[in-house]
């Protein structure tokens, strides 16, 4: 366990602290907990306060039972982050004073190759986050029709081929179906063309990604967070999250911005409108170079940070 934790390394770490501004009072959320990297370092910065670790994966769970064992400030609860609203009513708490995300899949969860994730090992069709979920990837390659495969291909992994892709998949499950990741890899290199097969990035990795973003509901699961979380916030309460891929950070920063705007047409007479909430950056903060080279999982990690002013 210390090992897993030793190695693994928080993303824009010091910058997502630095955002929440924290408290040494306060109440923090990190709602996708992990190996518990930003939580810790949050915890270094309470006396009073208090940080609720969510993570919808049992061993991530385990993870943070162990590390936070004898931190009394901890409260740990294994959920989805969607759920933020039932898990701080469960613990009646209703206002807190940060809230963070960290959107990317876990270390752990890509290295461990029987979770399913990775397109590099041979394993069962898995990729569920929450391992008590039945829904799985497996389902979704064998079950969903052509016109299925090519929406969350072309929707979820942004794929120019999806079309071929999905025909491919589709024509295989005639004959038997596709139980392992290593087979899903070849149909998809036997489906594309030349000029894909030459890319830097593995031909496998966008329609891997839509996947996993099918078998979680990941983007609509994001879209009830932001819009539940922000309602939890305390005056001067933040809310930071790290995204991953350009689908996450449009929803993020399409649901800030109306947030901070108003909704009033500009020929309507209100001048007391109130808008409860301001951005803390305009741009997404992305990692530094000394980051990038120390892990390169940061490479397309961007926080974007928003705050509640109460008026």
């Amino acid at each position: 366990m210390t090992n897993i934790i030793n190695k693994h390394i928080p993303v824009l770490l010091k910058e997502t602290v630095d955002l929440l501004n924290v408290k040494s009072t306060g109440v923090y959320v990190d709602t996708t907990s992990g190996m518990g990297g930003h939580s810790a370092e949050i915890l270094k910065h309470l006396t009073t306060g208090k940080i609720i670790c969510i993570d919808q994966d049992s061993f991530a769970i385990e993870q943070l039972n162990n590390r936070f064992k004898d931190k009394k400030n901890v409260i740990i609860v294994k959920s989805n982050f969607s759920k933020i609203q039932e898990v701080l009513n469960s613990l009646g708490i209703a206002k807190v004073d940060g809230i963070i995300s960290d959107l990317g899949v876990s270390s752990p969860m890509f290295d461990d190759f029987e979770r399913g994730f990775s397109y590099k090992g041979e394993t069962k069709l898995d990729m569920r986050m929450d391992q008590d979920q039945n829904f799985d990837a497996w389902q979704v390659v064998n079950k969903y029709s052509e016109s299925q495969l090519i929406r969350i291909f072309k929707d979820y992994g942004e794929a120019k081929e999806a079309k071929k892709v999905a025909k491919a998949i589709v024509m295989h499950r005639l004959n038997s179906p596709i139980d392992t990741t290593s087979q899903l890899v070849e149909i998809i290199k036997n489906s594309v063309s030349k000029q894909t097969l030459h890319k830097v990035k593995h031909p496998a990795r966008t329609y891997f990604q839509a996947i996993r973003i099918e078998v979680n509901d990941e983007l609509n699961n994001l879209q009830h967070f932001i819009n539940t979380a922000v309602k939890h916030l305390n005056h001067d309460g933040r809310l930071a999250i790290i995204s991953y891929h350009s689908l996450e950070d449009r929803i993020i920063k399409n649901t800030f911005n109306k947030l901070v705007t108003s909704n009033i047409p500009i020929e309507v007479p209100i001048a007391n409108e109130k808008i409860n909430y301001e951005l803390i950056n305009k741009h997404p903060i992305i990692p530094s170079d000394e980051e990038l080279m120390n892990n390169h999982r940061s490479r397309s990690a961007k926080l974007r940070g928003i705050r509640y002013i109460e008026q």
